[in-house]
């Protein structure tokens, strides 16, 4: 029915392969009389390659999960299935009933990646805990962070087994850079992808002027495409982030799928520098 884009290939740190596009799923599974189309765009987008699939338990209360847990159904095995834990939840007392929801809810028996949705008050090192007995039981087989910033990972990966943690979600688009300065390098630099969520700025809401800018516009059409498979473009251009843009239609799965093959040149990545500079200070994390 479709070919593959090609779109694997990144490395975690215990030799899992992941996407450079997967998809999210926030906002999914709010609307009843979209549940159908939502289904037919996340397995589409399987389809498409885009294999891996991001959700929450705090995504509509779960309600993202449960149709993630339908969309699954018969293709579980090749779906790279990541979900998040509340802060308040992801201390020893609560994270392993947490996990457990999420699982009857993705009608799974275990998660590829459980994330830390944010830091809260528990500390990391309890965290760090549930996680790895959740590995030891099986009902994940490795777990990440989110939203912490370079100071935080520091101090996670500190901690005894704070290593195993695979990856970091943050917030990442041509709008929104400040990962650039040190956290990006820092996790590069340790074996440990980043994970960015809206890449397409919320279709552009999260930053004025993004989508319409010239500059934007300009090289979109010099490559055929359209402004928001640019970004997508950019977003995973150094083959070292894993952008998981959310599409709930399957004309936007298909444009998502596509942005894969885009080749930016030198050229039209030093535009957007000059369009959207770099970092040159620190600046504190960008969280939605």
């Amino acid at each position: 029915m479709t070919t593959n884009h090609n779109i694997t290939g990144i490395p975690l740190r215990d030799g899992a392969n992941v996407p450079r596009l997967g998809q999210g799923t926030w906002y999914i599974g709010d609307r009843p009389s979209h549940k159908s189309e939502e289904i037919r765009a996340l397995q589409l987008g399987v389809e498409l390659g885009m294999n891996l699939i991001d959700t929450a338990e705090m995504y509509g209360d779960g309600k993202s999960e449960l149709l993630v847990g339908e969309a699954i159904q018969g293709i579980r095995d090749r779906v790279f299935v990541v979900s998040k834990v509340y802060p308040h939840h992801a201390g020893l007392n609560h994270i392993v009933q947490s996990c457990d929801n999420s699982l009857r809810r993705l009608q799974t028996d275990r998660l590829d990646l459980y994330l830390l949705h944010w830091r809260g008050s528990v500390p990391f090192s309890e965290t760090i805990e549930g996680m790895e007995k959740l590995v030891e039981a099986g009902k994940i087989l490795r777990w990440g962070v989110s939203n912490l910033d370079t100071s935080d990972m520091k101090e996670l990966t500190r901690l005894s087994k704070g290593t195993h943690c695979v990856t970091n979600q943050v917030l990442y688009h041509l709008g929104s850079r400040g990962i650039e300065y040190d956290l990006l390098p820092w996790q590069q630099e340790h074996g440990m992808p980043v994970m960015a969520y809206c890449p397409l700025a919320q279709a552009g809401s999260l930053r004025k002027g993004l989508i319409g800018h010239p500059t934007v516009k300009e090289i979109a059409e010099q490559h055929q495409v359209n402004p928001f498979q640019l970004l997508l473009a950019w977003c995973i251009r150094s083959g070292q982030v894993i952008a998981i843009p959310k599409a709930s239609s399957e004309a936007h799965v298909i444009q998502n799928a596509e942005a894969a093959r885009i080749q930016l040149t030198e050229e039209d990545l030093s535009r957007l520098d000059a369009a959207f500079p770099k970092p040159t200070r620190k600046t504190p994390l960008d969280i939605v």
